[in-house]
C-alpha cells in the first residue's frame, strides 16, 4: 500500500446551457498498479492543444469576452458562453470534465513494482491531464531526465520537439528535399529552424512582420519571407525556384495562404518549361495543415496545377507510422538536445490559480508568436 496523495486539478466543463466552467477540483492519487508511477507534478506548457481542450475546441472555443470570475480567492471559478452554433462540434464533451495539459515534468513520488527504477527521479511525461499536483501514469509514458536538468526544459519533451522532428521524418519519407513553414517563428518554428540548420535541410520560414523575421534571421535562417510584405509573393517564388522545395506545412488552416504557397510552388515548377501543358507542372507539390490558427474555411485559388495535394497532419498518426523504433530515436535524440536544438523558453510562469486569472486567459489564449506559457501545478 502506498501513501496517498492529495492536491488540486483544473477541469474544464461545458454544460447543456453552452456554460463552459473552468476550475480546481481536489484531487486524491494512490496505489500505482505494477507499471505505473505517480509523479508530483512541477511543470507543464500551454499549448494550442491544450487551448482547445481548456476553452472548449479549437474550431469552437468559448467567447473570452464573456469571461466571469466567481468562487473564492482559494477556489476560482471562471465562466464564460459558449455559442449555440458552436455547441454541435462540442456535443462529444457537455458534462464531461477535462484536466488539460499535454505534457509535462515532475518528480516520481510513488512507483509500481516494475517501475521501482523511476522512484525519486524526476521525469518528463506525456498522457493529458498534467494541469495538476498529481499524475498517475504508465510508466512506458515517461522518460527520466538528466538530474541536472531544469524541470521546466524537460517539461516541453514530446509535443513541439516530437512535431518538429516529424515534419523532417515525414519530408524523408515521402521523398520530400525541404519544406515550407508557415508562421514560423512560434516556439515550434524556432526549434524547426535551429534543426533544419543542423542537419542540413533547406527550410523557407514564412512569417508575419519584419520583426518576427529578424528573430529568425539572428538565430541562422537562410530564407524568411515576410507574408504581409507587398513582395512576398514574388520573393516566395523566388525562394521555392531556388531549393525546389515542394512540401508545406500549415499550422494556420484557414484563409488563402496555404493557396499561395501552392501557387507559387508551381510557378516555381512551370519557369522554365517551353511548352504549354493546360493541366500545369508534373511536379507534386504537398501541403499539411497541423494547426488551426485560424478556424475559418481554406480557401484554394484553383490554379495550381494538377499535382498536388492538401491533407491533415497530426503528430499521434504519424507517431504510429513511425513505429515505436522510429519515435524511440527521436526521442533519444530529443532528451540529449533539450537545451540546445529543442529548447523551450517561456514568457511566463503561471500557478492554478494564476490559470484562472481572465486576464491571464486573455494573454495565454492569444497565442501570440515567440510567447509561451508554462503552468507550474505546485506554485
Amino acid at each position: 500500500m502506498t501513501d496517498t496523495f492529495d492536491g488540486f486539478q483544473l477541469q474544464s466543463t461545458i454544460d447543456v446551457s453552452g456554460t463552459l466552467r473552468l476550475e480546481l477540483v481536489e484531487l486524491t492519487v494512490s496505489d500505482p498498479a505494477p507499471d505505473e508511477v505517480i509523479v508530483r507534478v512541477e511543470a507543464s506548457p500551454i499549448n494550442p492543444s491544450d487551448l482547445a481542450v481548456m476553452l472548449g475546441a479549437a474550431t469552437a472555443p468559448a467567447d473570452l469576452d464573456t469571461l466571469n470570475l466567481t468562487g473564492s480567492q482559494d477556489r476560482p471559478i471562471v465562466l464564460a458562453k459558449v455559442s449555440p452554433e458552436s455547441m454541435g462540434a462540442l456535443s462529444a464533451r457537455i458534462g464531461i470534465g477535462i484536466t488539460p495539459g499535454a505534457e509535462g515534468a515532475g518528480l516520481v513520488v510513488a512507483a509500481g513494482r516494475n517501475a521501482r527504477h523511476f522512484l525519486g527521479r524526476r521525469v518528463s511525461m506525456r498522457g493529458g491531464g498534467m494541469y495538476a499536483q498529481y499524475r498517475k501514469l504508465r510508466m512506458f509514458d515517461c522518460v527520466a531526465l538528466p538530474d541536472d536538468l531544469d524541470v521546466s526544459s524537460g517539461a516541453a519533451m514530446f509535443i513541439n520537439p516530437l512535431t518538429a522532428l516529424g515534419f523532417v521524418e515525414t519530408m524523408r519519407t515521402e521523398g520530400f528535399s525541404g519544406l515550407v513553414h508557415l508562421a514560423a517563428a512560434s516556439n515550434l518554428g524556432q526549434m524547426l529552424n535551429r534543426l533544419c540548420i543542423a542537419d542540413d535541410i533547406p527550410l523557407i520560414n514564412v512569417v508575419r512582420s519584419t520583426e518576427q523575421a529578424r528573430l529568425l534571421l539572428d538565430q541562422g535562417a537562410r530564407y524568411v519571407l515576410d507574408s504581409l510584405s507587398p513582395d512576398y509573393e514574388s520573393e516566395l517564388r523566388e525562394a521555392l525556384y531556388e531549393t525546389g522545395i515542394t512540401l508545406a506545412f500549415d499550422p494556420i488552416g484557414g484563409g488563402s495562404q496555404a493557396s499561395q504557397v501552392l501557387a507559387a510552388m508551381e510557378a516555381a515548377a512551370t519557369r522554365d518549361v517551353s511548352t504549354y501543358n493546360r493541366y500545369g507542372s508534373e511536379v507534386f507539390k504537398q501541403l499539411y495543415i497541423y494547426g488551426l490558427l485560424n478556424p475559418s474555411p481554406t480557401v484554394l485559388d484553383r490554379w495550381v496545377g494538377f499535382a498536388w495535394s492538401i491533407g491533415g497532419w497530426l503528430l499521434t498518426h504519424r507517431l504510429q507510422r513511425f513505429g515505436k523504433d522510429g519515435e524511440a530515436r527521436m526521442l533519444e535524440r530529443v532528451r540529449n538536445e533539450l537545451t540546445t536544438t529543442f529548447a523551450s523558453h517561456y514568457t511566463a510562469r503561471l500557478g492554478l490559480r494564476d490559470v484562472l486569472n481572465p486576464d491571464i486567459i486573455r494573454a495565454y489564449s492569444r497565442k501570440a508568436t515567440g510567447e509561451k506559457f508554462l503552468v507550474t501545478p505546485q506554485d
